[in-house]
């Protein structure tokens, strides 16, 4: 495996970014300072070479669960950019839609453009350098996304970055009235609870996923709680798996679990 710092060497607020190859698969990590040796920084993202609009890691795969209950969504955000794979996906397979990306780290969007094969923006794309909260407590921007795509990890990758319940009441502010919040908990099972918890103060329905990835959990939060077809949700994950080629219909076992779970 090879890898490379892509930063200038001036000093920074902001981690330091590395892209690493093996076997055709090209990963984004953020190496702090916590950090002495740069081959054990947590992967951020990946992209394979042969396929860059793929996406290639499965609780990222995961993080577009929502497409089970929205086929036609108008407005996208993505809090946290990581390799481009949510962004890029969202982009090329929803054409009406427009789509957001919020980052904090410029130096992750400039190699996301260089490396990961991330689009300029244009009429639907857009990029934003800026923090995640003050992106969704912004009162302009309420009551306008359909989906929302949280995976906010810092280079220590210890759990998510933004996990207070301010945060998710302005994540839920931020949706339609049928809008959905999905979340990446990587994180101890304490964490993980407070999180839970705290969506299911602004959100009707919190449902989470099988555990991937060692202690990957990817969580779906329903502003309005949805009726659920169990035979159309697996009539549209077969089509799913084979337009996308994503597991969707693993997903929907997930959320049968689920539901046996809270009876």
């Amino acid at each position: 495996m090879k890898k490379k710092n892509v930063n200038s060497l001036e000093s920074s607020a902001y981690p330091q970014v590395f892209v690493s190859e093996f076997r055709g698969v090209r990963s984004l990590h953020l190496a702090g300072d916590h950090l002495s040796d740069v081959s054990c920084a947590p992967i951020q993202g990946s992209m394979r070479l042969a396929v860059p609009d793929q996406i290639e890691l499965e609780y990222v795969q995961q993080m577009n669960v929502w497409m089970l209950f929205n086929t036609s969504p108008r407005h996208i955000v993505q809090l946290g950019l990581g390799a481009a794979s949510l962004t890029k996906f969202c982009y090329r397979q929803f054409p009406d839609a427009r789509v957001t990306a919020v980052e904090l780290n410029p130096f992750v969007i400039e190699i996301c453009r260089s490396q990961f094969k991330l689009p300029d923006d244009d009429d639907r794309l857009t990029v934003l350098e800026m923090d995640a909260f003050d992106f969704v407590r912004d009162q302009r921007r309420h009551a306008s996304v359909d989906v929302l795509q949280v995976d906010l990890y810092d280079a220590v990758a210890e759990g998510p970055v933004l996990d207070s319940p301010e945060f998710y009441r302005a994540c839920s502010e931020c949706l339609v009235d049928d809008g959905m919040l999905t979340v990446n908990l990587f994180a101890n099972q304490l964490q993980r609870e407070r999180n839970i918890a705290a969506m299911y103060d602004y959100f009707d329905v919190v449902v989470w996923l099988p555990e991937v990835h060692d202690a990957n959990v990817v969580a779906i939060a329903f502003k309005k709680a949805p009726e659920i077809d169990f035979a159309e949700l697996y009539r549209r994950a077969a089509i799913l798996r084979v337009n996308h080629k994503i597991q969707a219909p693993v997903w929907v076992n997930g959320l049968k679990e689920w539901m046996l779970r809270e009876e």
